[in-house]
């Protein structure tokens, strides 16, 4: 697929895979992911409402944001507040380096900054690269903090590998890093520690200490693209999971556009799915049964009429997919291929690492089949451990039906990783049938 194919559907098509590279490029953060996808949604109409305000009665398009998390919904077509939901779910946050409270040393002449590995990265993929900085600052406003998001697509910051030649093992024996001692970025020369503080305010334009805390992570500096002989793959940062929450906004917007009668279309996209979801507005909290339960009841509804929109709930958790790797097939389930530009994928776990039943496997077929994508199905080898995503918390929080589901992906998890162009296209129209089913 190359982004100047012909018209119609192929034109369309290029335009997503565009679309996709530039919000991945704009999203270096969990916190720009939601406020990307926030104002691809303000475009079509939808209020961001404030959690300490009442939620309206009135039917429309609504979003709720909680820093790096957002849920997003329409009642417009959902006269009855009993009506069930269709719940696409996703992640914002991917594996990186986060800076330190207090950062700032300097060893053998170099100023470093101080990280912590945040999630489980492949660690060596972050050496040798241009870093920039992006999250989020709280600075002094009065008696109380703000929020100011930070994003510098600058190479400010670079962790540098051993030579070849004073590890002569590292190709035999491999590389081995300790995050404490290894990781730390030199973003400078100097015999004495540069101050991260400081430098905050000026990028932000307050004083240093009216600069509170942060939440900064470091981001590869090199650009989405198309790669591959036919341009028909996808090359980028953090596919895992933004891909997804792309997929998920874009799928959204076409169900608003495209309603189905008898469901309210959600969207929720969380942060702190890396490191386990316990948190404010991670998969465990309350944030997305709170927001449905308040949708519910600013609609005259009450607590009865929230259980009963549940019960007709059907929730599809979106994380992206291994696909089969050539070099290393034989970690993969071998009844169970996956293949790049093959579609959507299914997710299956008999220990529930994944929330797949078989009603919510069948609702995602229906919905694949109803956009015209084809179907493939992921089963990790019984003799290998199996992650998970958000959708068994999800599954145990609200009870609905849910269904785990992904799109193929190499290198899951490196600062760069692979995915194909035409599954982001068969990836948002899946969803799009999902929240707005025919019949």
């Amino acid at each position: 697929m190359r982004v100047t194919d012909g018209p119609g559907p192929q034109r369309a098509g290029a335009d997503l895979v565009r679309g996709l590279c530039e919000y991945l490029d704009a999203s270096p953060s969990p916190f720009h992911a939601v406020h990307a996808a926030t104002a691809a949604l303000a475009e079509a109409g939808f209020t961001v409402l404030e959690e300490s305000a009442p939620f309206p009665a009135a039917p429309g398009r609504y979003a709720v944001v909680r820093g790096g998390s957002l849920v997003a919904f329409s009642t417009e077509h959902a006269p009855d507040p009993a009506t069930p939901f269709r719940v696409v779910g996703a992640h914002t946050d991917s594996p990186n380096l986060r800076i330190k409270p207090q950062p700032d040393h300097a060893r053998a002449g170099w100023q470093l900054l101080g990280v912590e590995v945040y999630g489980g990265p492949l660690l060596n993929s972050w050496l040798d690269r241009d870093l920039g900085l992006s999250g989020r600052v709280a600075v002094r406003d009065g008696s109380r903090a703000m929020p100011v998001l930070l994003h510098l697509d600058e190479p400010l910051l670079r962790v540098s590998q051993l030579a070849v030649h004073l590890d002569r093992q590292v190709n035999s024996e491999g590389l081995r890093l300790n995050p404490q001692q290894h990781l730390a970025p030199h973003w400078g020369l100097g015999r004495a520690p540069a101050d991260f503080r400081a430098f905050l305010a000026d990028c932000v334009q307050v004083r240093p200490e009216d600069v509170l805390a942060w939440d900064v992570m470091a981001h590869d500096l090199t650009p989405a693209r198309l790669v591959g002989r036919d341009q028909d793959l996808v090359a980028s940062a953090r596919l895992d999971n933004q891909a997804t929450c792309y997929a998920g906004v874009q799928a959204l917007l076409r169900a608003v556009e495209d309603p189905a009668d008898g469901v309210v279309p959600v969207l929720v996209l969380f942060d702190h799915e890396e490191v386990g979801s316990t948190s404010e507005r991670g998969a465990q909290s309350t944030f997305l049964p709170a927001t449905l339960e308040r949708a519910v009841l600013a609609r005259g509804g009450d607590r009865g009429g929230y259980l009963q929109a549940l019960a007709g709930s059907v929730i599809a958790s979106g994380d992206m997919a291994h696909a089969t790797h050539p070099h290393y097939a034989d970690r993969h389930e071998p009844e169970h291929q996956v293949r790049m530009n093959g579609g959507p994928v299914l997710k299956v776990n008999a220990q529930l690492r994944y929330a797949t039943d078989a009603l919510g496997a069948a609702a995602f077929r229906l919905a694949c089949e109803q956009a015209q994508v084809p179907v493939q199905t992921f089963v990790t080898r019984t003799d290998l451990p199996c992650g998970s995503t958000v959708g068994p918390m999800t599954s145990a929080l609200t009870g609905a039906s849910t269904v785990d589901f992904g799109a193929p992906t190499l290198s899951m998890h490196s600062t760069r990783e692979l995915a194909g162009a035409a599954d982001q296209v068969m990836y948002a129209a899946a969803l799009a049938a999902f929240l707005s089913p025919a019949g």
